[in-house]
């Protein structure tokens, strides 16, 4: 059994690897080519937690796994990760386990791949100024995912606190090879301004900017929500944007508070979903058609992507010698 940390995974898969495995794993997902139950989350009141079991099987790539990730925000406080997890990867040939890795990293990765995905299927070809919401753990992949697929040339940050200010310092240096601007936006109205691409990665249970002020032409990815009482997307946005699409349209409808909560009011249903984005990957439905159409794109996380990417690195890291080997 290999044993994989967050520096192996590093050393062998980059955030494009990543994108591409995600659009993968969306085309066998709405392909039906995949096992992908919906993910049983329980309530750690006592704590102020969540732990989600996500598991998945992949036949064409003989493939099994289960992630174990929880979100704890209270963890910030005490220095570790607020979404810790694990990813158990089993061959589906024999179930055996092959390979425990890092779940916090391929989380970050993954979940930041899939926005990187749908900017690529959806936003302008020519985007150049980037606005992100929240700079939690998930941030730096999300912007990373963004810079690889686009060649953007400044990139807004907007969070509560000095978050912001500490996070653009961060990624200047980790990100510095993409040679983008990156600064702290003082408001939301201002990280908005001019923004080609959003991105909103919180756990908010309110709407963290404006819908009425994305421009047209735009491509908002909404990420964060991942429960019925979380909102971080506005009811314009979601009602008003020209097309909406998501990783899952069962997970969506199911987990989501975004658009639970305004199909619950009357304002929308399930019909407002233009398809996921696999179908568009597939060519099953249309994207993007124009330039000014706003592109709306929410995701809550399927295991299918991480089973996907987790059997790439797995194969990568064999390949390279990577990780440590252990017997039970």
């Amino acid at each position: 059994m290999l044993i994989l940390s967050k520096e192996d995974i590093r050393k062998v898969f980059s955030m494009k690897d990543a994108v591409d495995s995600v659009k993968q794993a969306f085309s066998i997902y709405s392909e039906g080519k995949s096992v992908v139950p919906l993910r049983v989350n329980i309530d750690v009141a006592k704590c102020g937690g969540q732990s989600l079991f996500m598991p998945g099987y992949v036949p064409d790539l003989d493939s099994v796994g289960i992630k174990i990730v929880s979100v704890f925000p209270k963890n910030v406080e005490k220095g570790i990760p607020s979404v810790p997890a694990q990813m158990i990867l089993l061959d589906g040939t024999t179930g055996e386990v092959c390979c425990i890795m890092d779940g916090t990293y391929l989380t970050q990765l993954r979940t930041g791949a899939a926005s990187g995905a749908a900017t690529d299927v959806l936003a302008s070809p020519d985007a150049k100024v980037a606005a992100i919401f929240g700079a939690g753990g998930q941030a730096i992949c999300q912007l990373e995912a963004l810079l690889a697929v686009r060649k953007l040339e400044l990139v807004k940050v907007f969070a509560l606190g000095d978050e912001a200010k500490k996070f653009v310092e961060a990624a200047k240096i980790q990100l510095k090879e993409y040679r983008v601007e990156i600064v702290a936006a003082e408001s939301a109205e201002e990280a908005l301004k001019d923004a080609d691409i959003i991105t909103a990665v919180t756990t908010s249970r309110k709407p963290v900017f404006p819908g009425n002020l994305v421009k047209k032409g735009a491509h908002v990815n909404g990420v964060g929500s991942y429960t019925r009482e979380m909102q971080e997307l506005d009811e314009y946005i979601v009602t008003k944007a020209d097309k909406v699409f998501v990783d899952s349209k069962d997970a969506v409808i199911a987990e989501a508070g975004d658009f639970i909560q305004p199909m619950e009011k009357g304002l929308i249903d399930s019909n407002r979903i233009n398809g996921e984005l696999g179908e568009v990957i597939l060519g099953k439905v249309k994207g993007r058609e124009n330039d000014s159409e706003i592109t709306l794109f929410k995701t809550v996380g399927i295991a299918v992507q991480d089973v996907v990417t987790a059997n790439k690195i797995y194969k990568k890291a064999l390949e390279n010698g990577i990780g440590k080997v252990v017997e039970v």
